[in-house]
């Protein structure tokens, strides 16, 4: 058999992106498998994504994940938007379906895997709290409604943006959620089943910050997310693990992200494993 030389492409477009370490982790888990693919760390320009789009056309490229600013931007740009990520309202990987690329989001899907497997919770009929009315929060809310959640309480300092995503989530999903103005110190109420903190806030290098909330009222099952990964451990989940509340961070949502877009992409299961040390040594944290 002739050697082949060709690699598959796949990678990451978005502007900033020089401290974005997806492809440290992806690499790793290609090398691991023996795949000859290469994911490439691309600055594009908000002026120039529709070029860049056309270039991943012209590449062949297998798939994309975008951040920051272009989530909802590519939309226009690709040939099909999966139902829930029509939902959210944006994409953050891009697979190739023969010629057609299909727009994904799999950072609540990342979230709900983390959940499930790391934490060990069924968010089905379970009352769950998100602090935060951005990206990351409209896309965990969406799969915790598809979940089956019987409660979701969005909690945010900016009425107009909660109570919007909380009336639009709610009218696509047919689940309730519900809005709470974010003022002062959030009281968690002891029917709290999940506490997500899906807002910037402890994330580098604001690290010594936290949401203001108050767990004194929660009961003892509680779990505390946060979506932080850097640095993974948060003054937020300190402090939840200061009353005994279980906690899960941020790097297993972003490390389970990755593993659903390297299934996407590859159609192969990667080792979780690696993928997490390859994230923990990018990030410069203890294995």
């Amino acid at each position: 058999m002739p050697a082949n030389f060709k690699a598959e492409l796949v990678g990451c477009f978005g502007q900033p992106v020089a401290e974005n370490p997806t492809g440290a982790m992806q690499e790793a888990a290609f090398r691991a498998l023996g795949l000859n693919w290469r994911y490439l760390t691309v600055e594009v320009p908000p002026e120039k994504l529709r070029d860049a789009i056309l270039g991943v056309r012209a590449f062949g490229m297998r798939g994309l994940n975008l951040t920051i600013p272009h989530k909802v931007a590519v939309i226009e740009h690709l040939d099909r938007v999966a139902p829930d990520a029509a939902i959210i309202g944006a994409v953050n990987t891009v697979r190739r379906e023969g010629d057609r690329l299909i727009g994904e989001n799999t950072d609540g899907k990342g979230f709900l895997r983390a959940v499930r497997t790391a934490a060990g919770v069924d968010p089905r009929n379970r009352r769950v709290v998100v602090l935060g009315a951005g990206g990351a929060a409209r896309a965990i809310l969406t799969e915790l409604a598809l979940a089956g959640a019987a409660d979701l309480l969005v909690v945010n300092r900016s009425a107009g943006r909660g109570e919007a995503v909380a009336a639009e989530l709610a009218a696509k999903t047919k689940a309730c959620i519900r809005f709470h103005l974010w003022r002062g110190v959030y009281a968690v109420g002891d029917d709290t089943d999940v506490l997500v903190n899906a807002t910037s806030i402890g994330l580098y290098p604001d690290v010594d910050s936290m949401p203001p909330v108050d767990f004194r009222a929660a009961h003892p099952g509680m779990l505390v997310c946060d979506v932080v990964f850097n640095p993974p451990e948060t003054p937020f989940l300190a402090a939840a693990r200061k009353q005994g509340l279980p906690t899960l961070d941020g790097l297993g949502m972003l490390v389970y992200q990755g593993v659903i877009g390297f299934e996407l992409w590859t159609g192969q299961k990667p080792l979780e494993a690696v993928m997490t040390q390859a994230l923990r040594q990018a990030l410069g944290l203890p294995g």
